[in-house]
């Protein structure tokens, strides 16, 4: 397929939903349901006062820095948890409690206990996505071909160069299955501690537009959070995916 191609396919159906849309709110003509024009009117209005990169920026730090925490402790969890049969047995109740608790009640719970800060916002992100990490990273490592490990330790391969070389790359599509899964939590529950503690960003604008009942203010906002999003998935994901997978 064509680099022309691959545009099309990927703009084209964005293209059609928002040609939907402007039909059903020219149809409409209320204020709860804006049309694509009026989005885009108060989403460049929100980039040109400074308002939005400000708001993002807040965001994306925060979502940068409990990913960053999430996926650290949650592969080395997992990855211990996948290769070492006690350790799975005594936390795999754990694992799963955390995994099955409520976002929403560790969010609140963190800010009660610790404080609203900064800190304690981070940390209440990174513990909801630190199970599914562990989760994800364990069951790669259980399926880690044992063959080709007892092989290379055979020709006297170093420890590390076996995990280098012949364990860590068969465990890339765990980390990248649990970083398009992690960053979608994140991205949501990063949302949901901005409204409830934070005094800024992307979460505290939406709750803002909120409490006006201004629908066209709360859908630019999610408008410019879902493009950040996915200019990350096909600027950054999927050329270190296709270059971390060239072995196969």
């Amino acid at each position: 397929m064509t680099v022309l191609g691959r545009v099309a396919a990927r703009v084209g159906p964005v293209l059609v939903v928002a040609g939907l849309w402007e039909i059903v709110a020219g149809f409409a003509h209320s204020r709860m349901f804006p049309t694509v024009g009026a989005i885009l009117r108060v989403l460049g209005a929100e980039a040109a006062s400074g308002r939005l990169i400000h708001q993002l920026d807040a965001t994306m730090i925060r979502v940068a820095c409990a990913f960053v925490l999430a996926m650290g402790l949650g592969s080395l969890l997992g990855i211990a948890m996948g290769r070492v049969g006690w350790l799975d047995r005594g936390l795999d109740s754990l694992l799963v409690g955390l995994l099955n608790l409520p976002a929403l009640v560790v969010i609140v719970l963190i800010f009660v206990w610790f404080g609203l800060s900064e800190t304690t916002t981070i940390v209440a992100v990174a513990l909801n996505k630190l199970p599914s990490t562990a989760v994800v990273l364990r069951e790669g490592t259980r399926a880690v071909d044992e063959g080709l490990v007892e092989m290379a330790r055979s020709f006297r391969v170093s420890r590390g160069r076996v995990w280098r070389r012949v364990i860590l790359p068969q465990l890339y599509p765990y980390f990248f299955a649990a970083t398009r899964s992690g960053l979608a939590l994140i991205w949501k529950v990063v949302l949901v501690a901005e409204l409830l503690g934070r005094t800024d960003g992307v979460g505290f604008q939406i709750e803002v537009y909120f409490q006006l009942f201004d629908v066209t203010g709360i859908l630019a906002y999610t408008l410019a959070f879902v493009l950040v999003v996915q200019a990350i998935e096909w600027v950054l994901l999927q050329p270190l995916e296709r270059r971390a997978m060239r072995w196969r």
